[in-house]
């Protein structure tokens, strides 16, 4: 199980730590924040990029594929979801992630197409998609 600490800081810069690692996190300037960090929808989507990633490495390596490197590009955007029934959210707006990949290396169509299906299967992507519960537990000290 992870277990990330995030700690507030000056302005709305926030520490991130998990173990050894340490990282910053803030919000544009244009958003009241000083520009310190990566916003938290860019953690998110870097967590989901390099879970991408490392799915496809490990599993050409597994499979013995020329796997060379993997370029994720992520963005997100709140869209409108017109005529869309099972849709929740404000004013009729969902949450959407473009997510392209690019593999370098001598690889064939079929792997190709197999790396298309495996990146779907990167463990943050499932995540994504089955929906996340948030169980808090908010105490003064």
């Amino acid at each position: 199980m992870a277990k990330v600490v995030v700690r507030s800081q000056e302005g709305l810069r926030q520490e991130i730590a998990e173990g050894r690692h340490r990282l910053m996190a803030d919000e544009p300037v244009e958003s009241g924040g000083a520009d310190a960090g990566l916003d938290p929808y860019a953690l998110l989507l870097a967590a989901l990029g390099a879970c991408t990633s490392m799915t496809l490495r490990l599993y050409a390596r597994r499979k013995g594929w020329p796997l060379e490197e993997v370029t994720v590009e992520l963005e997100h955007a709140k869209v409108h979801a017109q005529d869309c029934a099972e849709c929740e959210g404000e004013a009729g707006r969902i949450d959407r992630i473009r997510r392209r990949i690019r593999v370098r290396g001598p690889l064939d169509a079929v792997q190709v197409a197999r790396l298309a299906e495996i990146a779907r299967r990167c463990p943050v992507h499932k995540t994504l998609l089955a929906g996340v519960r948030v169980a808090d537990d908010v105490a003064l000290g």
